[in-house]
Parts: structure tokens; C-alpha cells; sequence
């Protein structure tokens, strides 16, 4: 180990507590973000680089930051890309103060690239008709509880969303647990967002200020200063909102609550990844109502120095049991948006929170994906959130979106960390899983998982029961460290028919795999792609798992015209929860526009997570580099792939029947292909009703060839390709010329004795045959991918009867030439 002198221990905590005193100039200096070995210090790596120590990257551990002037930066890029060549390779020179930079980033300027989630303006809200008219019974119930816990805030009785007395049930399920003493004492919520109002009396008594911070102005108090800082106070209220003579209660009334702001202003990757892990030993919960724009045109999410802050939260967090982020699903549902092409949303980290307004219905905004695992309630049906507001004694009714929805869910987990507060971050995402309450069950969204659980695009898992999620959290049994499976890249290099067809790519996963990767059970799947597109917006993907399970990872948008595809972009789902993973895997991928716009998938491949099988002997998945997804095309293992009709029973989840117009854009109906009119490549996908498990496909396709694409590539190289169909054409040759010499002799013989019965039949041997016609029966493993190499047959339809020595119609040939001659002789 490195001895660090006490004169660069006293130089780096300079620099480290004057940081906040030089504003980042990103017009005079450029900056790095590095991960250094814990033996360097950051005091020699500046003065070896002539650049100035910025400080520690919050949380993250011997993450730092650097600023170079532009002029010479020039020089440390090439430092620091010639460090990163050194790593890659595994090699070390004389130069060991940089072999101890471990990772290194430039760091972009600030800009303004996260929205609030807000909901629309309260002139905009639905105006559906609504019964207004409390239910006695129901009344008389809310008065009692009040009551019974004390509760005299105002406007406690307009907050159904807590206890609705007009359309029973449509709540929380909250005040059960409120009765037995489960009201969120010694929890924390982080609500990251634009600013807390510590100073209103709805909040004040709950404020946790170590827990606070503001990265806008860089100063402690988190404090409301635009006019339009209004939207972190009112989801804090949802959330803990004191019992008090003060507007309404908080979901966790007795909960703590800071405030982390973000959003006021610009900011760069290094304060966005301190806010999502600042005071995490004393903040359990992050609240973001926030992300990339809900226009239903954007796909971004959070640059690697972000995403190792989220992995060092869930890894190091709540000392060691994992921070629980909670994201807001989105409102782009009118623009097409899916919140798959939203990096937090779509992260395995994070707990996906969709809408349902009062009356139980989809609101039009709320956006559905296969990464969302809950809904909670918010605006919709002619009402909204009621909550706290800026200013002392300030409330407000029309808070909405699902950036409402997603501080209620914080809520509720809040309750069930008061109840058990040994639960990991994985544990509460099972415990919402398995309390969740379907809804509309007979609107044609839901699938039956393997487990007997119900999943909805529209809706995850259902609506968030907090009542029994409390009571979940008691008697759960804590789950084992997190498991994972990386497939290989899967290369397909084949273009995307447009309309009714969709290009599928399968891959299956092993036995022996999953007991390799010591995973017992699925939780989250992810499939990271490539495809290219002229327009992106036209594209949809679906993945089919062995249990006949489809995730809709992508639909198409219409207002999405970029002219790219996707790039190393991950989806996620969390609707194969509980499988085992075992089986085929199928991607399907859709250009569902006729059009001039045109594409071709490229590769992919297929991540795995969930449960060990051993506890004890499971490592921390690595943090996340820049480098994850390099990969050379060539390298990649060819991947079974075949044109297919779309499935008529595949069609993305739509509108709710909820009398709310919610556009989305349908897929393709499907239409049969005639034999006449399939392409070469052509294998049929049954429908998961239709099968227990999606059946392999047997073409494998390859843009890497020099033939026209029906011709089986052999998964070779151009040169290889030639070298067998110049050996397969010269057996033909010569199995020709020899037909023709046996031939003319036969004749010869014939001239010789008309009555002589000798007939000579050439009977072509199995692997001649297979030369010849392109067939084989024989399955190959490539890289753990189980796949045929031809069209032809399959092991479940072999080309020939297993009854016959010989291809039928030879032998059939045979049979009438001998006939011929037995009539000849009877004459």
C-alpha cells in the first residue's frame, strides 16, 4: 500500500472544502471525473495531471473530481486514454500514479435535461363525470378513524386518496396500518427534486435537515427560491405531512422527510450522482418525480457516472441493505411515450410508479411499459392529489401526474420499513410485487405469470395496498444477494420486413447456464440492442420468455422521427418475475410503418437477474463502465433469427377501458403468409396460448455473405463460405458425371441382353446427401445457443421418415423403373 504524507492528505481536504468556493467554469476549464485506487491520492494524481482537485464525488467511494484548464486538457486526455489502453490490456509501465486511475470520465457542461413529472394544469383536467355523493357508512368510518388517532388537519377529509368515502375502496388502504401503530417513525425519505419548504408547518416538524441539501445553489438548505419551486414540497407532503391543525396528513405522517434540490437549475453528472446517494446511511428512501422529457421523441437516462451512483447506493446504502429509489412513471401516454425509453425508469434499481385516478381508472397521461411495477393515485376523473403547498400554512387540491403517484408508493414503503426496517432494497420491490392489487381485470391487458401473479402494462402488478404491504413486510423472509446472467452478444445483421412481419431472434438459456450464474429465480429482465432505423419512432420490440410470457419493450411513437435506431440501449421488464429462465428466449423485432423509412437489427443480448441459489457465495455485480457493452460484430455469436407473421394475440396494451382517451399507436393486425408469398427465411412463432413454450426457430441469418440471403451462411466468414460451396459444388459435379457413366453402361448392358434384370441404383451416402441438399439434421452449440444451421428440418420435423434408408422420392423412382421392366419382360 501506498503511505500518503501528511502534506497531501492536508492538500487534499483543501481542495475538498474549497471546492464549493470556485463556481465550475466549464467556458475556461474542462473536468474529469476518476476513480482512483484507494493507495493514490488525489493530491499527486492532480499535481501529476497540472489540473486542480475539485472534491470528492459524493458518496461514491475514491470517485473525484479534477478541472484542467481547456488549453492544456488536450494533453490529459491523452494521459488518461493512454492509462485506459494500459488497463484494457493489462498492463503496467513506470508510470504507476496512473495505473492507479481505475476509471475516467469528461465530464459534459451542466444543461437541462430532467422535467418534473407535473401534472396537467387543473383548467386541463378530465372533466369525466364523477359521483360526488360520500357514502354514510363511509363517512361515519373516516370520522372514527380520525378519532381514534387524533387527526384534526383540515382537509384530511378531502384527501381520498388516504380514505375515499364516495368510491369505496379506490385508496391506499392506509389507516389499518395508521390503527396499529404503523406510521412511519424512524424512516426517511429523500424527495430529490426542486426544493422543500422546511419552513411550512405542515413539514416542519418532520424536517430532516442532515439529510438536505441544494446542488442548484450549492448550499445546505434545499429551499424553494424560483417561483416555480413548488413541486418538491407538494410531493414531501404526500409523504409526511405532520398530524397536525395544518392542510392534510403524509402517507407516513410520522415519518422524516428531506429535501436533495436538483431540479431549479443545470447541473452536471458529478452533483446529480451526489444527490441520489446523499446521506444514505440516513436516507432509506429517494423520491424522483423526474426525468427526460415525456414527448414521446426523447430516449436518454443517466450517463455511467449516475448509474455507479445508483449501483453504490443499492450496494452500500442503508449500511449495506440498499437504498429503494422510487421514480414517477411518466406523462407522455398522449405523445406515445413508453417509459422504457427512460433510463431510471426502466432501471432494475428502481421501484416504476404509474397512475390510476379515483374512480379506478386509467388516466390518459400515465404511460404503460414493461418496467413499470406498480400504480398509485393521482390525478384524474375531475380530482387530484390534496397536499401541502410553499408557504407557511399553504395547501393544494390539484397536485397530479404520476409525479404524484410516486411519492404516495414512497410513502407506503416508508410504512413497511417502519414495521420492518431490516428489509433490503430488493425485499420492498418483492413486497410490492406481491401485494399489488389487479385492477380491471377483464380489460385484455393481464397475463398470467408462472407464479399465479397477474401482470398489465397499463397497470404492473396493480395499485399499491399499503395495508398489506405492512403486513407483508412483517412475516417476509429476507431474500438472498442478487444473481445475474449475461448471454454473449447475439449477432443478426438482417433487415426488418416492414408491416405484419417482425424479425425474431432467439436465444436459449441452459440449465447448466442458470446453475453456472447461481440464479434461482428471475426478477428483472433486461435485453440490451442494437438496431438501425431511419426513423426510430417506427420500431417496436417484444420478448417472448420460455413461459410464453411477452414484455412489449418498446412501442412505436409517433412523434419519434430520429433518424437512428437504438444504441446499446437497454429495456428492461420485470413481467418474468419468478421464472426460471430456463428455455428460449425470443426477440421480436417490428418496423410497423409501410413506408420509406427502413432498418435492420443488428445484435443483442439477454440479462438475467434475480435470486441466488447460494447466498453465501455471491460477489457484488461490478460497477458500471462506459466500456460494458463494447463488443466487436464479429465476435458476436451468430443468432437463430427468422421472418415471422406478427401474432395476432401480441398487440401492445391500450387503452384501459376507462372512457379516457389515451392514444396509442396499435401494432400491425396479423395477416397469414401463403406459401407462396413467405419469404425464404420463414419459420412460424406460436402464440403463448397455443404452447407451453416458444419453440426455437431454426434459420439463422447473417447479412455476412456473398450469396443471396436464402443460402445458409454456416455462421463462416465470406472466405469459409466459399471454400464449402466450392467442395459442395464439385461433389455435385462429380455425383453427376458418375450418374452419367453408370447411366451409359447401363445402356450398353441393355444392347447387350434386352432381358438382362440387373439395375444398377446409386444410394448417396447420409453426409453426401446433406452436401448436396443443404440439409442437416444435426444440432450444433455455439457460444451455450443451441440452433440449426438450415431451414430444411428440425429435430422435432426431420426432412426424411425415420422409416426410409433413402430420400423417398429416389426410391419412389426406383419402384417404376423396376415395374417398367417387369412389364417390358411380360410382353
Amino acid at each position: 500500500m501506498r503511505v500518503v504524507g501528511s502534506a497531501a492528505l492536508a492538500f487534499g481536504f483543501l481542495c475538498a472544502a474549497t471546492a464549493s468556493l470556485h463556481p465550475r467554469s466549464y467556458e475556461t476549464h474542462d473536468f474529469f471525473a476518476l476513480h482512483l485506487d484507494g493507495s493514490i491520492s488525489p493530491a499527486d494524481v492532480a499535481h501529476h495531471l497540472g489540473a486542480r482537485h475539485e472534491g470528492p464525488i459524493g458518496e461514491l467511494p475514491h470517485h473525484h473530481t479534477f478541472s484542467i484548464p481547456r488549453e492544456v486538457s488536450a494533453d490529459t486526455d491523452t494521459l488518461l486514454e493512454h492509462a485506459r489502453s494500459r488497463r484494457k490490456l493489462a498492463r503496467r509501465d513506470n508510470n504507476e500514479l496512473l495505473d492507479g486511475v481505475l476509471w475516467s470520465q469528461k465530464l459534459d457542461p451542466p444543461r437541462k435535461r430532467l422535467q418534473k413529472r407535473l401534472p396537467s394544469p387543473p383548467e386541463n383536467l378530465p372533466r369525466a363525470p364523477i359521483n360526488t355523493h360520500d357514502n354514510v357508512d363511509a363517512v361515519h368510518s373516516q370520522k372514527q378513524i380520525a378519532a381514534s388517532l387524533d387527526i384534526t388537519d383540515p382537509i384530511f377529509s378531502g384527501q381520498w386518496h388516504l380514505f375515499n368515502t364516495v368510491q369505496i375502496g379506490h385508496d391506499l388502504n392506509v389507516t389499518g396500518a395508521w390503527l396499529e401503530g404503523i406510521t412511519g417513525k424512524g424512516v426517511i425519505t429523500a424527495v430529490v427534486d426542486d426544493g422543500l419548504d422546511m419552513y411550512s408547518n405542515d413539514l416542519k416538524p418532520n424536517y430532516f435537515a442532515e439529510g438536505s441539501f441544494d446542488f442548484n445553489d450549492q448550499v445546505p438548505e434545499p429551499k424553494p427560491r424560483l417561483l416555480e419551486d413548488r413541486h418538491g414540497t407538494r410531493c414531501a407532503g404526500e409523504i409526511a405531512a405532520a398530524r397536525n391543525d395544518i392542510c392534510g396528513l403524509g402517507v407516513a405522517y410520522d415519518s422524516r422527510v428531506s429535501g436533495v434540490r436538483i431540479l431549479s437549475e443545470p447541473i452536471d453528472d458529478t452533483d446529480e450522482a451526489a444527490a441520489i446517494n446523499y446521506a444514505y446511511q440516513q436516507n432509506d428512501i429517494y423520491s424522483c418525480s423526474w426525468g427526460p422529457p415525456d414527448d414521446g421523441a426523447t430516449m436518454e437516462g443517466p450517463g455511467v457516472l449516475i448509474k455507479r451512483a445508483m449501483v453504490n447506493g443499492i450496494q452500500n446504502g442503508r449500511g449495506g441493505k440498499g437504498s429503494i429509489f422510487v421514480f414517477a412513471a411518466g406523462n407522455g401516454a398522449s405523445h406515445d411515450d413508453n417509459c422504457n425509453f427512460d433510463g431510471y425508469t426502466n432501471s432494475i434499481y428502481s421501484i416504476t410508479v404509474g397512475a390510476i385516478d379515483r374512480e379506478g381508472l386509467h388516466p390518459s397521461y400515465s404511460e404503460s411499459c414493461s418496467a413499470q411495477m406498480v400504480v398509485a393515485y393521482s390525478s384524474g376523473s375531475s380530482d387530484a392529489i390534496h397536499t401541502t403547498d410553499v408557504g407557511a400554512d399553504k395547501c393544494y387540491n390539484f397536485h397530479g401526474g404520476t409525479s404524484a403517484a410516486g411519492p404516495l408508493a414512497a410513502g407506503s414503503v416508508a410504512l413497511a420499513l417502519s414495521a420492518r426496517p431490516e428489509l433490503t432494497w430488493r425485499d420492498a420491490q418483492y413486497i410490492m410485487v406481491e401485494t399489488a392489487v389487479p385492477i380491471h381485470e377483464d380489460d385484455g391487458s393481464w397475463q398470467v405469470l408462472k407464479t399465479g401473479k397477474k401482470f398489465s402494462h397499463d397497470w404492473g402488478f396493480g395499485k399499491v395496498d399499503a395495508y398489506a404491504l405492512v403486513q407483508k413486510a412483517r412475516a417476509w423472509e429476507l431474500v438472498k444477494p442478487q444473481a445475474w446472467f449475461h448471454s454473449p452478444w447475439l449477432r443478426v445483421q438482417h433487415k426488418i420486413p416492414q408491416g405484419d412481419q417482425g424479425l425474431a431472434s432467439s436465444y436459449t438459456v441452459t440449465k447448466e447456464m442458470i446453475k453456472e450464474a447461481n440464479l434461482e429465480r428471475l426478477e428483472h429482465v433486461t435485453v440490451t440492442m442494437n438496431v438501425n432505423h431511419t426513423r426510430r419512432g417506427d420500431l417496436s420490440v417484444e420478448l417472448r420468455s420460455p413461459d410464453g410470457v411477452i414484455s412489449h419493450l418498446s412501442t412505436a411513437r409517433r412523434p419519434d422521427n430520429e433518424e437512428a435506431g437504438y444504441v446499446d440501449w437497454t429495456f428492461m421488464s420485470v413481467a418474468h418475475w419468478g421464472e426460471s429462465g430456463i428455455g428460449t428466449w425470443m426477440v421480436i423485432v417490428k418496423d410497423t410503418d409501410v413506408n420509406e423509412f427502413a432498418g435492420e437489427f443488428t445484435d443483442w443480448r439477454l440479462n438475467l437477474w434475480g435470486e441466488a441459489i447460494d447466498g453465501s457465495n455471491q460477489p457484488l455485480h461490478p460497477m458500471p463502465n462506459e466500456h460494458d457493452d463494447d463488443h466487436n460484430i464479429e465476435d458476436a455469436i451468430v443468432a437463430t433469427t427468422s421472418i415471422n407473421p406478427a401474432p395476432a394475440k401480441t398487440d401492445p396494451p391500450g387503452p384501459a377501458t376507462d372512457g379516457v382517451d389515451r392514444p396509442v399507436k396499435p401494432k400491425p393486425t396479423a395477416q397469414p403468409t401463403t406459401p407462396a408469398e413467405a419469404p425464404a427465411e420463414t419459420a412460424d412463432v406460436p402464440s403463448p396460448t397455443e404452447t407451453d413454450a416458444v419453440e426455437t426457430p431454426t434459420t439463422t441469418a447473417s447479412s455476412d455473405s456473398f450469396l443471396p440471403s436464402f443460402f445458409p451462411t454456416f455462421g463462416a466468414s465470406k472466405r469459409t463460405q466459399a471454400w464449402i460451396y466450392a467442395a459442395i459444388g464439385s461433389i455435385i459435379v462429380f455425383c453427376i458425371a458418375l450418374g452419367v457413366y453408370f447411366q451409359v453402361q447401363r445402356r450398353k448392358r441393355q444392347r447387350k441382353d434386352p432381358h438382362d434384370d440387373y439395375d444398377f441404383e446409386m444410394i448417396e451416402d447420409e453426409d453426401e446427401l446433406q452436401a448436396m441438399t443443404g440439409t442437416s439434421g444435426r444440432t450444433h452449440r455455439r457460444g451455450g445457443e443451441l440452433y440449426n444451421a438450415f431451414a430444411g428440418e428440425s429435430d422435432e420435423e426431420p426432412l426424411f421418415s425415420d422409416e426410409d434408408d433413402e430420400p423417398y422420392n429416389d426410391r419412389r423412382s426406383s419402384e417404376n423403373r423396376k415395374e417398367r421392366r417387369s412389364t417390358e419382360q411380360s410382353r
